[in-house]
């Protein structure tokens, strides 16, 4: 397990940048926060460090969204597949989805107690966010287009847990320390 202050949207894709250099096909991704903590920020940066077409937005109202790569990406041609687990209440119904697992990189928001059987290896983060009013002096402004716009940039909390053989170092995080 390794815990994060990230202070901004910018760390936050600095995060998803990385973590984007350690995935191919077949890993799976469990983001938990509540609204407006990072998630949609953090698979954005993930999406744009593999290459993939286009822009990665909330699949909210479709469930999961299919992002392909470029053709000329150099880090692969698995797609990105951005699920919204929320309105899902059991395993079987994430797997009714009928996502492609072994061929497809897999981000499941609010997929916590989702992924008995879907697989035995993924990498769990939990963001969070601190509740209660901030200083807007002190600051700095946000970005617009990203889960953090519409609040006082404040830094967030992320703790990162691997389960499975692929995810039991995560010293390649070290390089946040920076």
């Amino acid at each position: 397990m390794t815990r994060l202050i990230i202070e901004s949207p910018e760390r936050m894709a600095k995060l998803g940048a990385v973590i984007a250099r350690q995935l191919s096909a077949g890993d799976l991704l469990l983001l938990n926060g509540e609204l407006g903590a990072g998630k949609t920020t953090l698979t954005r940066a993930i999406g744009e460090t593999l290459g993939i077409r286009g822009t990665v937005t909330s699949p909210t109202f479709v469930l999961a969204r299919t992002h392909p790569r470029l053709e000329d990406s150099e880090s692969g041609t698995a797609p990105l597949v951005h699920v919204d687990a929320y309105r899902l209440g059991s395993a079987t119904e994430l797997d009714d989805l009928d996502i492609d697992f072994e061929a497809s990189i897999v981000i499941v928001e609010w997929g916590a107690g989702l992924l008995d059987g879907v697989s035995e290896s993924w990498l769990n983060i939990d963001i969070a966010r601190p509740t209660g009013a901030g200083d807007p002096t002190t600051a700095p402004a946000p970005s617009a287009g990203d889960d953090f716009a519409d609040e006082i940039v404040e830094p967030r909390t992320v703790t990162i847990t691997g389960f499975g053989a692929k995810w039991t170092n995560l010293g390649w995080l070290d390089v946040l320390s920076n």
